[in-house]
Formats: structure tokens, sequence, C-alpha cells
């Protein structure tokens, strides 16, 4: 059992049938005993093949300074190295002009790989109803973008208070950030929930499936993403499991999204982890989405000081290994 140092169409549509409280609390804005009901997207049964691998451009970057590598670069490094597919950062592109579009599509497919995902960044926590407009108008150019990319999932995040305004400080809490005086996460809920139906039309036309994360601010417990996934209750709003962003007990919080999951991101951390170092167990997170029947990517996203060059390939073995 190999063990990890911390911290396409989704193949075929998805492969063929894919902000708290005060601080020091991690409050998810339902009551400690209450439980948010998790029913599966899939029929029950074992996968019938492999899940595919891509890797993540952002695992070529890692916002280190002076590493930025195209993305491009990244789609030739991963057709090198083996992956399936290429998962895009929005943030790590050059241009969003058609011509650059339609030339990481082309590069794509001469490399043999499926673009399977789309990451972008946006935020709906907040009592200004003019930002939550500009990050929901930008959510909608981004379900375009992916549309002619022909990528088929893109990732979501419910955004945060913002009261933090360093990320270093941010995951040296935990993730943990107080919320705007003279609110709570009760406020935002509603918030987050009312911006991601207005965009549900456009992903719907585009055939883009949205993929809320485990990602900081209502999104920092399993709790909290299915409390908007289940509000939102659109078969176009789904939930994308990042293995690394539960910092403390992930395997029972992982198989809470599972039933829900139509994407995966991956984190290993080669070389120490930028901000924080988990041990993951790649082979019993592969179990427990297997239980749920789990036919899609599982999406490498390295986040260790190592080289990439080295990192990248060795991480790819561990998971081809788990997920194989």
């Amino acid at each position: 059992m190999e063990r990890i140092a911390r911290r396409t169409f989704l193949r075929n549509a998805v492969v063929s049938g894919a902000a708290l409280g005060a601080l020091g609390s991690c409050a998810s804005g339902n009551a400690p005993d209450e439980k948010v009901e998790s029913s599966p997207i899939r029929a029950p049964g074992k996968p019938s093949r492999p899940n595919p691998i891509a890797v993540s451009t952002y695992s070529f970057w890692r916002f280190k300074a002076d590493s930025k590598l195209g993305v491009d670069k990244c789609i030739d490094l991963a057709g090198e190295m083996g992956f399936d597919g290429v998962d895009v950062l929005h943030i790590q592109m050059e241009s969003e002009s058609n011509e650059y579009l339609q030339g990481l599509k082309r590069r794509a497919v001469v490399n043999g790989l499926d673009l399977c995902g789309f990451s972008i960044h946006q935020g709906f926590v907040t009592p200004d109803k003019e930002k939550r407009q500009q990050n929901i108008d930008h959510t909608v150019k981004c379900i375009e973008l992916a549309y002619k990319m022909g990528i088929p999932c893109m990732r979501l995040n419910t955004g945060r208070w913002g009261t933090t305004k360093s990320f270093d400080d941010l995951m040296a809490n935990r993730g943990i950030e107080p919320s705007l005086a003279g609110y709570t996460d009760e406020d935002a809920y509603p918030w987050v929930i009312e911006a991601i139906e207005k965009c549900l039309p456009a992903a719907e036309k585009c055939g883009v499936l949205l993929a809320l994360e485990n990602h900081w601010g209502l999104g920092l417990t399993p709790e909290g993403v299915l409390r908007i996934v289940n509000a939102v209750n659109s078969p176009w709003l789904q939930v994308l499991v990042d293995t690394g962003n539960f910092l403390e007990d992930p395997y029972d919080k992982i198989e809470m999204l599972a039933p829900k999951a139509v994407f995966m991101q991956a984190k290993t951390y080669y070389g120490g982890g930028i901000w924080y170092t988990l041990d993951l167990d790649y082979t019993r997170i592969a179990r427990i989405i297997r239980k749920y029947n789990y036919r899609g990517y599982v999406s490498l996203e390295f986040e260790g000081h190592e080289d990439p060059r080295t990192a990248v390939p060795k991480s790819l073995k561990v998971l081809r290994k788990a997920f194989g």
C-alpha cells in the first residue's frame, strides 16, 4: 500500500455516465448533528475500467515565482509523460482569443490527450450584489471558454470571506477565517446558491458540467459543499473532490462527497508541500471512490517543492497503481 507525502467531454461526456463563522470555528452552516444527504448520481457497481489520469497545468507552476509555464508547454509535457488528459488552470492561460483556444485544442489532439477539466477562480461569498454579479458574469464567460476548447467539466469555488488577506496566513490557519462583521455563513449560503443558479442556463446550453470543489470558504467541509449542491438540485452542478483540501480526517469526508463526484483532483507533495504536507493513502482513496462506481478523471495537482519534471512522473506512477 503506497503512501504519498502531502500536501472529455470527461472521457465521453464525463466518462459516460459523469467562509466560515468566527475564527477557530469550522462551521458549515449545519447543526453539529445534522446530516446532509448525498444521493448517488451513478448506478451502484464497480467501474468497468481504470480511471483515466490527467494532470493539472497548475502542477508545472504551483504559483511559484518565475515558474509559470505556458499551457501549451504543459500539454506537451503531459503527452511526453504519458497522461490521458489535461486539466487547464484558467489564470495560467496566456490569452482568451479563439485562435489561442483552438491552438490548445489542436495541441491536445496531436498529443493524444483530452482537455478534460477547466479550473477557474471566482467566488460568491460577499454581501455586495454587484460583486456577485461580476463573478457570475466571469463564470459564464469561462463556461463559454470551456465550450470553445471542448472541455466538458469546469471547477467552481464557493468563494470565501476574504477577511484573511494573505493566502499564506489562511493556510497557516488551516483554511479558517472569520466572516465579515455583521454577517455569518448563514447569510452567505443563499448568495452562493442564487449565483450558481444564474450560471446554470449557460452551463446547460454549452454542455459544460459545473463541479463544486471542497476549496475553503463554504466549501471547507463536505457538509457545506453538499448543502449547496443539494439546494441547487441540478444535473449541471455536481462535486469535484480535491483530496488535499481536507486537512484532517480526509477519508470519511471524501466518502461523503464520492456519490456526487464527477471529477477528482489528487494532490502530491514531493519535496515537501508548499503550504503544508499531508500523508495520503491513494490505494484507500481509490477503494472509496470505486465503492460509488466513480469512472471519471483523476487529475494530478502536484504541490511540492521538487522539480515537476521528476515529481510529476513519480506522481503519475502512484496514481496509475492506485486507480488502475
